[in-house]
C-alpha cells in the first residue's frame, strides 16, 4: 500500500491518543495519530515522524501521522494499515497460492472476522493484528491488555472446531525483528489464549514488512515462539 503526499516533522507531545503535536516546517501541527494504542516507546519527544496530508480541506487535522523513526528502525504506526497491506499480499498469492476467495469483514455466527476465504473445498477465516512494539529485536504483541483480542482468539477456536481453517495473522509493522512471542508481561491472559488456539489448531503466523515513509508491504514470515524461554533475548 502506498500514502500520497508525505511530510517529514518531529514529534513534540500526545495530548490524547487521538492527537499528536507536531513541528513542521517550523511551526506546530496538532495532527491525527492513526492508531490509538499506547505507543509510548514509539512517539518519544524528539523523534521523527511521518504524517499524510489529508486532501480534505474540512477537515480540522490536516495531517495523519503515518510512521516513525526508533532508532535505526523506521515503524509504520497506522491502526488501518495492517488489514490493507494483508488483502493485498494475500491477493498476490502470499498468504495461499490457491486461493479463489478472499472477503473482508465476514461475519459467522455472532463473530466478524477481518477476512473470509476459500480454496477449492478449503474455507476459513483470518483475523489480522497489527504489530509495532519492538524490544530487542522481539516483536510483541500487545503493547496494552486486549480484551477484545482474547475474544477473537475464542470466536477464532470455535470457528475451528466447526471445521473452517482459522488463522491468526499478526502484521510486524517493521523489518528486523528475530522473532514473534505474545507480550506476557502486558497481558498473560492473551498470551494463554494464544497458546490454546494453536494447541486447537489455529494457525499462528507472523510476517515483517518492508516499511518506507510513504509505503508498507509484507515480506517474509517472522518466527513465532509461544513458549517463554529461560532469558528474555534471543541469541
Amino acid at each position: 500500500m502506498r500514502y500520497q503526499n508525505i511530510h517529514k516533522g518531529i514529534f513534540l507531545s500526545r495530548p490524547n491518543r487521538f492527537i499528536a503535536q507536531v513541528e513542521l516546517n517550523g511551526r506546530e501541527e496538532t495532527v491525527h495519530v492513526k492508531n490509538t494504542g499506547r505507543c509510548r516507546e514509539l512517539l518519544v519527544p524528539g523523534c521523527t515522524v511521518y504524517l499524510e496530508k489529508s486532501d480534505n480541506a474540512a477537515r480540522r487535522t490536516a495531517y495523519d501521522l503515518v510512521a516513525v523513526e526508533k532508532g535505526e528502525l523506521l515503524i509504520n504506526m497506522d491502526s488501518q494499515a495492517p488489514n490493507k497491506v494483508f488483502g493485498e499480499w494475500a491477493q498476490q498469492g502470499g498468504f495461499r497460492d490457491d486461493l479463489t476467495l478472499l472477503r473482508p469483514e465476514t461475519v459467522w455466527g455472532r463473530s466478524r472476522f477481518d477476512f473470509y476465504w476459500e480454496a477449492g473445498e478449503k474455507r476459513g477465516f483470518v483475523e489480522v493484528k497489527g504489530c509495532t512494539l519492538e524490544e530487542n529485536g522481539l516483536a510483541l504483541f500487545p503493547d496494552a491488555p486486549t480484551e477484545r483480542g482474547v475474544k477473537h482468539l475464542e470466536e477464532l477456536m470455535e470457528a475451528q472446531r466447526a471445521g473452517y481453517s482459522c488463522t491468526i495473522c499478526f502484521i510486524l509493522q517493521m523489518k528486523g525483528c528475530r522473532v514473534f512471542r505474545p507480550n506476557e508481561g502486558t497481558h498473560p491472559a492473551f498470551a494463554d489464549a494464544l497458546r490454546r488456539a494453536e494447541q486447537a489448531g489455529v494457525h499462528v503466523l507472523a510476517v515483517d514488512c518492508v516499511v518506507t515513509p510513504d509505503s508498507l508491504a509484507i515480506d517474509q514470515p517472522v518466527p513465532v515462539e509461544l513458549t517463554t524461554p529461560c532469558c528474555s533475548d534471543i541469541t
